[in-house]
């Protein structure tokens, strides 16, 4: 069962705020202090954060810790709260606000972590009446809000372990006359700067009362189960189900919550089975992006509720994907942003050609450029590099491959939270140093972070099967291919079954996965290479020099012997793949 008030991370905008001053204040005047700042809430405060959409997460004495899901809100309240107090000259109480974008870890109504201490400590460098902000939180409002800064350069933060880039924004009166707070904006909210998602309470179709505990639970779980994606903000479950017992249009759900997508369902209880049917809506468009059903007994009904949290979570995860991929590649080139360059650099990856995977590097040393610390991009420049040299598009000689290395391990290092940063700089650690036993150890911590992930199972079967482990690897394959069907890099779960089966020693069956993966994607130099391999094995000769001479017309002076250098990092299937190809009539040196 799961946890009545399960450990979330995500990604927030914080907003730190306390009264200048305090101890002194009340020092000096403990009842008019006390009556003052209670004014200020109710008449200034609490609206400033209401109409922004902010949540008060907890209050002490003299100050307050505020969640925003978008940072340009943070920002927004901020500027209007401080220009407010500046207008009404308010003489004795000023406040500083410090705003970080960075993870928090929800516990309950409650968060922690270093997204939190961040913004409390640019809260205490505040002046009076001012606001300091972190450079994250400047890249993601230039542009969208009209304000000035001053720049403080990095700063060393108590218990913080890196410096922190710093700014000071500007406050100002604004024009004669206007209003102490602003009126709410017209429009839909501000989405946040991550994919966006709510889990809607499912409809209870049973006609049995006593039910409703089964299917309150089981969104509960879909909620946390989802929650572990690093790359989508979900809705708290006390928001989503505001919703409970009505039938909202949903496009109306995601004004109101400020969210993207929307997951709805049903249950349907019948004798000892039950049914759970599911759907993801894009609140933008209406248009569905994936709709399920699962049937199961109710013997065990907590394992049925993992069940379905597990299945929804692998089938929607790369519809969100595709989806935001291809958001990203709609948007004009002036309007991106280092995460709109990584979902760029996502689309091109997908596409696994040697010209793709050159524009896919270009993106991502753009978003780079931008933000070095950014560890997605840094991980999923690792991978190309890795399946550049796995499929010979680009020469990358041991300099550089210890280079992409200290790159992958730099991403997990910034990123050890990020399951995708994980598994993605774990397959590159192992496949261009050998190093298998820190790949195969910063895999497993993606998978203790999130188990739904199917990308995460891939990895870990074919790092497993460069570590001469054939069978726990295909149990890994199997895994990653029950959660994520059709995922549109299922061709690598295929690739994974082909190494290990070759492993082996069953040709029949890897010939059967690598025509699976040339069927999702033809062409592909590596597979025709170990399909011609398998055929040496299968004492299919005419077929396996065919396909030799077809390979030495893509790439003229292709020996056995270019591939030696790969035995240094994967010994055993390398020197399989070799002999196959030595069979199958590719010249030796």
């Amino acid at each position: 069962m799961a946890d009545p008030s399960p450990v979330l991370r995500h990604l927030a905008a914080i907003l730190a705020a306390d009264v200048a001053g305090y101890s002194r204040l009340m020092g000096a005047d403990e009842e008019g202090t006390l009556a003052r700042l209670k004014a200020l809430r109710a008449e200034l405060v609490d609206p400033a954060i209401a109409v922004h959409r902010g949540r008060i997460v907890k209050t002490t004495g003299d100050g307050l810790l505020v969640e925003f899901a978008s940072v340009v809100d943070a920002l927004r309240c901020a500027i209007a709260w401080q220009t407010a107090m500046l207008e009404r000259d308010e003489k004795r109480i000023q406040f500083r606000i410090g705003i970080n974008l960075g993870d928090i870890i929800s516990d309950g109504d409650d968060i922690f972590g270093d997204g939190v201490n961040i913004a409390a400590r640019l809260e205490a460098m505040a002046e009076p009446g001012g606001i300091c902000i972190e450079s994250a939180v400047l890249a993601q409002t230039r542009g969208k809000l009209e304000f000035l800064t001053d720049d403080l350069g990095e700063q060393a933060l108590k218990n913080i372990a890196q410096p922190v880039h710093v700014f000071r924004v500007g406050v100002q009166r604004s024009r004669p006359g206007a209003r102490d707070m602003p009126a709410p904006q017209s429009g839909p909210p501000a989405l946040p700067e991550k994919p966006s998602l709510a889990v809607l309470p499912f409809q209870n179709m049973s006609g049995d009362p006593e039910q409703e505990y089964f299917s309150d639970g089981m969104v509960e779980d879909i909620t946390t189960a989802i929650a572990r994606v690093p790359w989508l903000f979900v809705v708290a479950r006390n928001s989503s189900f505001a919703y409970k017992g009505k039938s909202p249009d949903l496009r109306q759900v995601g004004r109101e919550l400020g969210v993207r997508y929307v997951l709805e369902g049903s249950v349907r209880k019948a004798g000892n089975r039950v049914r759970i049917t599911g759907q993801l809506i894009d609140t933008t468009t209406g248009g569905h992006l994936w709709a399920d059903r699962i049937d199961g007994g109710l013997d065990d009904i907590f394992e049925l509720q993992d069940r379905v949290a597990s299945s929804v979570v692998g089938a929607i995860e790369p519809r969100l994907r595709l989806a935001e991929i291809e958001r990203a590649v709609r948007k004009p080139p002036q309007s991106l942003d280092v995460h709109d360059l990584y979902w760029r650099a996502l689309a091109q990856f997908h596409k696994s050609t040697a010209e793709s995977f050159r524009e896919t590097v270009r993106l991502l040393q753009e978003a780079l450029a931008i933000d070095p610390s950014y560890a997605p991009a840094a991980a999923l420049l690792g991978q190309c590099r890795t399946w550049q040299r796995a499929n010979g598009w680009e020469p990358v000689t041991p300099e550089a491959a210890a280079e992409v290395v200290a790159l992958a391990k730099q991403a997990a290092d910034s990123g050890r939270d990020d399951p995708d940063v994980l598994w993605m700089a774990g397959w590159t650690i192992s496949y261009l140093s050998g190093d298998h036993a820190t790949g195969l150890s910063l895999i497993a911590r993606a998978l203790t972070l999130n188990v739904n992930s199917a990308l995460a199972w891939c990895a870990h079967g074919i790092v497993l099967a460069y570590a001469n482990r054939p069978e726990p690897a295909i149990e890994s394959l199997n895994q990653a291919m029950r959660l994520s069907p059709l995922d549109p890099l299922g061709y690598l779960f295929k690739a994974g079954f082909t190494l290990a089966h070759m492993l082996a020693g069953r040709y029949d069956e890897a010939l059967t996965w690598v025509e699976e993966t040339l069927r999702e994607k033809p062409g592909l130099s590596s597979a025709l290479r170990w399909k011609a391999s398998i055929y040496g094995y299968l004492g299919r000769v005419e077929e396996g020099r065919a396909l030799v001479q077809e390979l030495l017309a893509q790439r003229p002076g292709l020996t056995v012997k270019r591939f030696e250098r790969y035995r240094e990092n994967a010994y055993e299937i390398t020197t399989i793949f070799m002999e196959g190809l030595r069979k199958a009539g590719l010249p030796e040196e």
